[in-house]
């Protein structure tokens, strides 16, 4: 014999439809039950570093609002594992046939897309959502301007000049607007350096470096292929290496696979004043790993980032990116390029001496100095 009909509470955040619910409780007399509340897309895929920048829009998004906030992030699979399990986003998707299912027939109170390239912008269009704001595209493929406050945003991608000279606002500001939440002066909100630091600490003592000993002074090398001129020479990492090591500091190499030969002729330059820490290591795990330096040297790049995510001072380098756009919360100082080309964003360059080529040891050694005296 059957026995009495169950009632699901399909309104519930918690309710799956296809398992038991996150907390293994039936829905009837449960007291956790919660409300879906606002439904929110955020399509940000990628870069990385844009991706982690972008997250302090997160807790004014949930705090900003009386009733509760369901957050969905689309993001590319490189940056996924720095989102998932976030305390403040309830649904992590990646762009591909799952997503594009689960958005044909969702709806939502607000869709903020972020980024400019085609997915994205081509998926806003055919999403269902009260409120769109940030880019979309037009039936002749032309990135457009969901809605008056990513005007802004818009033409700075379209005007050098505007980009280049005029605009002094940095990233956070700028999308901020777009997504109609005024930046406070909210931080990066990433708990991943956190979550990792025991990997972290691990990975520093296999390489002979024991936290808590003396300044611990992060050499973050490379800096992507996308845009020429990020990265500092090796020479002049090298001879800063050894600069801080006769004055008490331990000195590490930052990198991925990219950076491999690149931090063993560092090392290899300064004669064992710089050591690798290798390159063998998880999103997370490199995110853990820099947040144990009390500072990081380092250009205009992911490492920069996870840097600045973890609250550790950096010193950055630009050559051909806007040092302008990026927030440091009074945590580092910037060293620009003296070249009067800068900023460019080239993907190629063949100026010899190239701007990063001018950023003399001497500025760079006095920086870290400052900043760690």
């Amino acid at each position: 014999m059957k026995g009495a009909k169950r009632r699901w509470r399909t309104d519930c955040r918690f309710f799956p439809g296809d398992r038991p619910c996150a907390h293994r409780r039936e829905c009837e007399g449960c007291d956790l039950h919660e409300p879906w509340g606002r439904r929110v897309l955020v399509l940000k895929i990628g870069a990385i570093g844009d991706v982690l920048r972008t997250t302090p829009i997160l807790r004014p998004l949930a705090g900003g609002s009386a009733s509760p906030v369901h957050v969905t992030w689309v993001v590319g699979e490189a940056a996924r594992p720095l989102l998932n399990g976030h305390p403040r986003i309830d649904r992590v998707l990646t762009p591909g046939a799952e997503a594009d299912a689960i958005l044909a027939v969702e709806d939502f109170d607000l869709l903020l897309s972020l980024d400019k390239d085609p997915w994205p912008t081509a998926r806003a269009m055919t999403v269902t959502a009260t409120e769109k704001r940030g880019f979309g595209r037009d039936r002749n493929g032309v990135v457009i301007p969901l809605h008056p406050s990513a005007e802004y945003a818009w033409e700075l991608g379209l005007s050098d000049r505007l980009k280049f000279q005029e605009n002094q606002r940095v990233y956070q500001d700028l999308i901020g607007e777009v997504c109609g939440i005024p930046w406070d002066g909210e931080e990066y909100d990433v708990p991943a350096p956190a979550d990792d630091s025991a990997t972290g600490r691990r990975i520093l003592e296999s390489a002979g470096i024991a936290v808590g000993s003396g300044p611990l002074v992060g050499f973050n090398t490379g800096a992507g292929g996308i845009f020429a001129n990020k990265a500092w020479t090796g020479d002049a990492y090298a001879t800063l290496a050894g600069r801080l090591a006769a004055e008490g500091c331990r000195v590490a190499l930052l990198g991925g696979r990219a950076e491999a030969e690149r931090n063993e002729r560092i090392a290899r330059l300064s004669e064992g004043a710089a050591v690798d820490t290798g390159f063998e290591h998880s999103l997370p795990e490199f995110a853990g790993l820099i947040s144990h330096f009390d500072l990081v040297v380092t250009g205009d790049t992911l490492g920069m980032h996870l840097a600045i995510a973890g609250r550790v001072p950096v010193v950055a380098l630009f050559g051909s990116t806007c040092p302008q756009e990026i927030e440091l919360y009074g945590r580092g100082e910037k060293i620009i390029t003296p070249m009067d080309c800068h900023p460019c964003y080239r993907h190629t360059c063949d100026l010899s001496p190239g701007c990063q080529d001018l950023i003399p040891v001497d500025a760079v050694h006095e920086a870290v100095r400052r900043i760690l005296t």
